[in-house]
């Protein structure tokens, strides 16, 4: 009987192909969720199974035969593999470029999917007791014992073989003596723990009650809220829902927005749980990523933390999903297929029936919404764990104030005023480099990128300008571009700029700097990090990369430079961001028992939103901030789809677009409003030029008809092919 493999491949193509089975291969069998490689015109690249046919719409003479079926079992469920197929049709996204993100890279470039092992030597709990003493005649048994237990995830026989004496006498008598035991694992896997001691943090009513509510739910899919003020243990509740699903004998996904996040929670999930815990992130190596994938998909690992695109990783016995930080925009992808992380865990969980915890201290407008619908149950933690209390805020007004780099009289007194009392000062500004504008005084002339509709940043310290936007850099220049004058004047601020004021007005305070800049070389996030939480730092100054679950109870007083950017800017989302970055990073004072304050500098210390914002708190900001989405018919109260077009020549996605909206108005379209086309926000960037249609509608289910039946149409667009273009389904913003 005939056989036919239906594959997706990934490419930019909304379809699935058709192949013949591998040449001799007729007796075998190939299920749904394996990988197969497939020629595809004059080269051959790695497809994924989604069934088996008997019938084909393609003339049998032209079918190929695959070249192989790659795996003998299936690496994505049924269930996972429907899952993605609802997101290529939500997303309006080609069916295998969204499998492919499923995938880590090795797999996708057909790397062996079966996980490499080794022999490791662990201590046993007898091991760790034996007293010193008892190998004084065995030095080298007393040397293993040694090493064993100061590598806590176990020494590998292949490590021992790099040693230049015979080991393998020494290991056989610490075996026999029951010292030590020899597991098998995967290459790379850190050693299994024996179970913690330590005591576990007592619950407040308000953690326990959401630790309960979350597990009366296990085994079923509900979708819950947790809104936590800052400092209020979101964390301790995470761990200990872990905890219960690993009771269970089930799995856990545990997702972040970014890496620097990762280090302090990995840390606390190794302490507390007695199984490995699997990390998956761009921080790591393709081998790396690849075992953590792999591991949890044949349910060696029990629980897995990562970013955005761990979301897909297979579950062999799911049990649990939860997303920290919800609100933050980096779980939304931005490029190629543009899933959001956080909507994706909500619909899995549903379709694996199982809960998801979406977890925040300033949670998303949206989620808000869904709450107030009952599509979320709600969770709250409304005061900071243990004695601490919340901080203080204060408004300093600075107009007509004099400031030294950004950085009023009033706060320098309180930052002083902090340091001698031995306690951290945290700073921040969204800005890095030294200065965003370099402008000659003479004429006028002010730098700016090549590529890009953008100044270029001055970076001080390398004497360099730089775009931020297309990596574009060039040499400080002396003399003006256009007039030659030497009038050079440096414009604004950034965080180079306030580290030497800060350097030059605290010479005796010990000053860190975390932004993206300061953080390139691998390793110095986590030194920085790590010496506030030791107290060898003195003022923390940075970006939004201090803004997010970062632990300094050392920190009681946060300055931050300036607010007002956010008030008045044309984005419809501005708001809202500026709400939970100022929360967030308010969050990061006064953890402990000492209180903590937060001052804001404003020319506009009246503006209504800041004002309902500090006095009222984020819950009725929110609840303004929908009020005006309400009225504006705004999301969440109508569905986005926006259409981005770019190309090397001005006229060509502006054209591309103008036809794609002659096309939508001669389609059936139900109160669909169809906004431009328009330039982008930064209409040129990198060299290429890019326009944008926005398409509205207050029923989801009218936009994503229409939006089938336009892309259904778009290969009879000559345009297209001069184009290059997406669709963002839910976008996040207009850039």
């Amino acid at each position: 009987m005939l056989r036919i493999l239906r594959v997706a491949v990934p490419v930019p193509v909304q379809r699935t192909f058709d192949y013949l089975l591998p040449d001799n291969a007729e007796d075998l069998t190939a299920e749904p969720g394996v990988r197969v490689k497939v020629p595809f015109g004059r080269h051959h690249k790695v497809a994924y199974l989604l069934e088996t046919s008997d019938t084909t719409d393609v003339p049998l003479t032209g079918l190929k035969p695959a070249t192989a079926i790659l795996d003998a079992r299936p690496l994505l469920s049924k269930a996972d593999l429907e899952l993605l197929r609802w997101l290529s049709r939500y997303y309006h996204h080609p069916i295998g470029e969204v499998i492919n993100t499923a995938f880590p890279s090795l797999l996708r470039r057909g790397g062996c999917a079966v996980l490499q092992r080794e022999k490791t030597l662990l201590l046993t709990d007898t091991g760790h007791l034996a007293a010193a003493d008892q190998f004084q005649r065995a030095p080298r048994q007393a040397w293993l014992l040694a090493m064993l237990r100061r590598q806590s995830q176990g020494l590998s026989v292949a490590a021992l073989a790099t040693l230049e004496w015979n080991w393998r006498p020494v290991v056989t008598s610490l075996h026999k003596k029951g010292l030590i035991r020899i597991v098998e694992q995967a290459m790379g896997q850190v050693g299994e723990k024996a179970a913690p001691h330590q005591p576990e943090i007592q619950l407040n009513a308000a953690q326990m009650s959401a630790v309960a509510s979350v597990s009366a739910a296990f085994g079923a899919y509900r979708a819950f809220l947790l809104e936590g003020v800052t400092g209020s243990g979101k964390t301790e509740v995470y761990t200990r829902l872990v905890q219960t699903v690993l009771d269970r004998g089930e799995q856990a996904i545990v997702l972040l927005p970014e890496i620097s996040l990762m280090r302090q929670l990995e840390a606390r999930f190794r302490e507390r749980f007695a199984v490995s815990v699997a990390v998956f992130h761009s921080g790591l190596s393709d081998a790396e990523r690849c075992r953590a994938w792999l591991r949890m998909q044949c349910g060696e690992a029990s629980v897995l933390l990562g970013t955005r695109s761990a979301v897909f990783t297979p579950m062999r016995k799911p049990g649990l999903i939860i997303l920290d930080e919800e609100h933050d925009v980096a779980f939304k992808q931005q490029e190629g297929f543009r899933f959001s992380a956080r909507d994706v865990a909500v619909i899995r969980a549903q379709r694996l029936h199982i809960p998801v915890l979406l977890g925040s201290a300033t949670p998303s407008l949206e989620s808000y919404y869904n709450a107030a619908r009952l599509r979320y149950q709600p969770l709250f933690l409304p005061d900071r764990a243990g004695h601490a209390r919340p901080p203080v805020f204060r408004l300093l007004d600075v107009r007509n104030q004099p400031l030294d780099e950004g950085l009023s009289a009033g706060l320098l007194a309180m930052t002083a005023q902090t340091l001698a009392r031995g306690e951290q000062v945290l700073l921040f500004l969204n800005r890095r480099g030294f200065a965003p504008i370099l402008i000659c005084h003479a004429c006028g002339w002010v730098a700016q990128c090549r590529r890009c509709d953008a100044n270029l940043v001055v970076h001080a310290g390398d004497r360099r300008l730089r775009c931020h936007h297309c990596d574009y850099e060039q040499a400080l220049p002396v003399h003006c571009a256009l007039c030659q004058a030497e009038n050079l004047y440096q414009l604004g601020l950034g965080t180079e700029r306030v580290q030497q004021a800060v350097s030059r007005l605290f010479p005796e305070a010990r000053l860190a700097r975390v932004d993206r800049d300061s953080t390139r070389r691998k390793g110095s996030l986590e030194d920085a990090l790590g010496r506030t939480h030791a107290g060898t730092v003195d003022i923390l100054l940075g970006t939004q990369m201090l803004t997010k679950g970062h632990h300094f109870p050392h920190v009681t007083l946060v300055g931050i430079l300036d607010v007002d950017a956010a008030l008045y800017s044309v984005d419809y989302r501005a708001h809202e961001r500026m709400a939970q970055q100022i929360i967030q990073v308010a969050g990061r004072a006064g953890r402990e028992d000492k209180p903590g304050t937060v001052v804001l500098q404003t020319r506009h210390p009246d503006h209504p939103l800041l004002r309902l914002l500090l006095e009222k708190g984020y819950p009725s900001f929110a609840k303004a901030a929908l009020a005006e989405r309400k009225t504006a018919n705004l999301p969440p109260y109508s569905y986005q789809a926006l259409l981005r077009a770019e190309a090397g020549m001005q006229e060509a996605p502006k054209r591309f677009l103008q036809r794609t909206k002659t096309l939508i108005q001669g389609l059936p379209r139900r109160h669909i409003d169809v906004l431009g086309p328009v330039p982008a926000p930064m209409a040129r960037q990198a060299g290429r030029y890019h326009y944008q249609l926005l398409l509205q509608c207050n029923h989801r289910a009218h936009l994503h008809v229409l939006l089938g039946r336009l892309l259904a149409q778009f290969s009879t667009l000559k345009e297209i092919r001069r184009v290059r273009w997406s669709v963002d389904v839910d976008p996040v913003d207009l850039y």
